[in-house]
């Protein structure tokens, strides 16, 4: 009996070390990925990626200048990019939100500034924690097994990247040879692949399930119903359609898990 209860409380204490010392490493990796260097240095990133997007505006600016495009109509592309942009940035910034518990907060808001597919980017971290043998920010998660998610996000990052460098100056030309110099049927080429890789992104969301669902079907329908219906009486509104579709397609979808939950 003596032997039976010193040998459970040696195993207890064991867990309790054990326990102790995975809080301990979990609170180390943080500390360095919170570091201030690392802060420093996903920053340099981040302003490559934010003067590029000031140099790219500054060159649509200029080749309106160049073509005798009417000011106003760059200034409401502009708009209408940024208003657009609302609904995607807030799903982006829930994910980042999530991953900076996991990975930090420097290089998830690093990953997501530069890339931006936010699904893509937490499952290339959960893999990296898995191919340690653990879970993305759950037990065991120490400062190699946070390498290896980094590793993993850059990994995926950088086939993207390799292959708009490499093949993006061909794809013009190849556009250009399968529309035969025709405009109308280039116009009609573009939208068709719009189509098919929206609608091809959409089916995934549905199959996860019917809150997902109920988004993809209430953004078309209200898209619809503001460009049928409500634009007609006031024309300025088409610039903010497409925001205010997204934003009632969330809407739908957080109002049914609500419902469920």
């Amino acid at each position: 009996m003596v032997q039976h209860s010193a040998a459970a409380e040696l195993n207890q204490s064991e867990l309790l070390d054990q326990s102790l010392k995975g809080e301990e490493s979990m609170e180390d990796y943080l500390k360095i990925a919170n570091s201030g260097t690392a802060w420093v240095l996903c920053a340099i990133t981040v302003a490559i990626a934010f003067i590029q997007a000031l140099l790219y505006m500054r060159m649509a600016r200029k080749t309106a200048t160049k073509i005798h495009l009417p000011e106003e109509i760059p200034n409401k592309a502009f708009r209408i990019g940024l208003i657009s942009a609302i609904g995607p940035a807030m799903g982006v910034f829930i994910v980042m939100v999530g991953l900076m518990a996991a990975i930090g907060g420097p290089m998830s808001w690093t990953r997501l500034s530069i890339i931006g597919a936010a699904p893509t980017e937490l499952t290339a971290a959960t893999y990296g924690a898995q191919a340690s043998g653990v879970e993305l920010g759950g037990a065991g998660y120490t400062l190699t097994a946070m390498a290896a998610s980094w590793f993993a996000m850059a990994l995926n990052g950088a086939g993207w990247l390799m292959v708009t460098g490499l093949f993006t100056p061909g794809l013009e030309k190849l556009r250009d040879k399968m529309s035969g110099g025709d405009t109308l049927w280039l116009a009609v080429l573009s939208g068709a692949c719009s189509l098919g890789i929206f609608g091809y992104l959409n089916v995934n969301e549905i199959c996860k399930g019917w809150g997902n669902a109920l988004a993809v079907i209430a953004g078309p329908l209200s898209m619809i119903i503001l460009v049928k219906l409500v634009v007609p009486k006031v024309p300025k509104l088409m610039e903010y359609t497409l925001g205010i579709a997204m934003i009632i397609g969330m809407f739908f979808a957080v109002l049914y898990d609500l419902s469920v939950a």
